[in-house]
């Protein structure tokens, strides 16, 4: 499936490996993409991306991804202007990391992972990015239930194609229960949508990023990347926002492909 004369939704575009897709899309020709994020900081961010394309292709919208309202938003405008999404790039995502018990050394109390971060990071990690999907796949059925269309035939070409973010984080990882169980849960979601997209002609296929050199990774400090990451990646350093980038593309682009795929550097959580 070619990028070319596509239209792409990208949520945590404004930083990351949201912006870094968008940069990829461009350079493989596709006509306009959403690119939508929480920060504000996503309005300089399209026009460093328009600029160094020579061309304006990446549209800034600044809102909360879990928000129905501005999800359809956005949909609406980038549709209106330049025709039916049918690649969708679901990025946005949080970590609210801490042990899912601890006991406190004056007390011997438990104290137990708040349910409201969990209930959290699942709204932005698993939620949001099933929906921002979802809302894609019903504007491409709506369009063909418009033309008389049914059952997609291969003869029509490949309709759309979504990517979810998923983690090595998924497999298990001390301290985050929350955002473990999300990209675990993204697994379950797009071997559903894969399995009920296809009759409209959509893919649906989940990446999963080793650690990455992003905002959300460098928070955890260089000591910390230092000590409890780098030496347990073959690699010996973090995975660069492109190289997911391009990987994400080739899923996107490649009709073969489907299921997940493992981008982690050779990275196995410690014991």
């Amino acid at each position: 499936m070619e990028f070319l004369n596509r239209v792409a939704v990208i949520t945590g575009g404004g930083s990351g490996i949201g912006r870094a897709v968008a940069a990829a899309m461009a350079r493989r020709d596709v006509t306009a993409v959403a690119l939508v994020d929480m920060s504000e900081a996503v309005e300089d961010v399209a026009e460093k991306l328009n600029t160094e394309a020579g061309r304006v292709f990446a549209i800034p919208f600044q809102g909360d991804t879990t928000d129905e309202k501005f999800r359809a938003s956005v949909f609406d405008a980038i549709s209106r202007k330049y025709g039916t999404v049918s690649l969708c790039v679901p990025a946005a995502g949080i970590t609210r990391d801490d042990l899912a018990v601890r006991v406190d050394k004056n007390t011997g109390k438990a104290r137990i992972y708040p349910v409201e971060l969990f209930k959290q990071v699942v709204d932005v990690n698993l939620i949001a990015p099933v929906y921002w999907a979802l809302e894609m796949i019903g504007r491409v059925a709506e369009e063909r239930a418009a033309k008389g269309l049914k059952r997609w035939t291969p003869e029509e070409g490949m309709q759309g194609s979504v990517v979810f973010i998923g983690s090595i984080s998924s497999q298990g990882n001390r301290g985050q229960i929350s955002y473990a169980s999300t990209k675990a849960g993204l697994e379950g979601a797009a071997a559903t949508i894969m399995k009920e997209a296809m009759y409209y002609g959509v893919r649906c296929s989940v990446i999963h990023p080793g650690f990455t050199d992003t905002p959300m990774v460098r928070a955890m400090g260089a000591d910390y990347v230092a000590k409890n990451i780098l030496p347990f990646t073959q690699l010996g350093r973090l995975i660069q926002p492109a190289e997911i980038a391009d990987a994400i593309c080739f899923m996107l682009a490649n009709s073969a492909v489907s299921g997940e795929l493992w981008v982690d550097a050779g990275w196995h959580a410690p014991a």
